[in-house]
């Protein structure tokens, strides 16, 4: 990754990496949700309120392209991490790999991987939502579009919101192309104002999916009690 990759993340809580995955790539990580052995849990939204659509969480081991990912991205992403962490006073400062923030995770309780894939179809969504699986929880996430939009599927937009302290919500549609990443705050942000340091509150979501078919991976970075 370039220096100025991730640079949205500071100003807007949400960077684009066009390109990720190819085509073919995109292709492979699709077919996988056709071989329930690769998953440990699936997920009807519509059954809890989260939305319409469903999604698997991957088993271990995970596939060794996802966990890849995870590995790669990671110590770029610790560093934004720990920046927003002594600007916002948490505690918590993270380690520079991925394994030895895994093994913080499962110290705490928290051993079941979190990486997903979710699948739309017509009139299908996802409300607005964190994806936070325990006390335990790293502030940086992504998701990776793997069907062609305008030719798989239209709507199904990515969408975030933003909420500071009395202020309204800001919304944000983030544009993604197939192997597009939106990588994107967790929970919450430092953002530097006037008057110094604001939490900003992150949360996201899919708009709803008016044709085709739109499948997703996410990439979390904690695991799940």
């Amino acid at each position: 990754m370039q220096a100025d990759d991730l640079s949205g993340l500071e100003t807007d809580g949400v960077a684009v990496l066009p390109g990720l995955l190819d085509g073919e790539a995109c292709a492979r990580m699709a077919a996988l949700w056709d071989d329930p052995a690769r998953f440990r849990k699936q997920v009807v939204m519509g059954a809890h309120g989260y939305g319409q659509g469903e999604y698997r969480y991957f088993a271990d081991p995970l596939p060794e392209a996802v966990a890849a990912l995870r590995r790669a991205l990671y110590p770029r992403l610790a560093a934004i991490a720990n920046r927003w962490a002594a600007a916002l006073g948490w505690d918590a400062r993270f380690p520079p790999d991925h394994a030895a923030y895994l093994a913080r995770c499962h110290a705490a309780g928290q051993r079941r991987p979190t990486p997903l894939l979710l699948r739309y179809g017509p009139g299908d969504y996802n409300r607005l939502h964190q994806d936070l699986y325990g006390a335990e929880w790293f502030p940086v996430q992504l998701v990776i579009l793997l069907s062609a939009p305008g030719r798989e599927f239209t709507g199904g937009e990515f969408v975030l919101t933003e909420q500071r302290a009395r202020m309204q919500s800001r919304a944000e549609v983030v544009p993604l192309g197939q192997g597009d990443a939106a990588v994107f705050a967790v929970r919450e942000r430092p953002i530097t104002g006037g008057r110094g340091v604001a939490r900003a509150v992150m949360r996201h979501g899919v708009s709803r999916v008016r044709s085709g078919g739109r499948m997703t991976l996410g990439v979390i970075f904690h695991d799940a009690a």
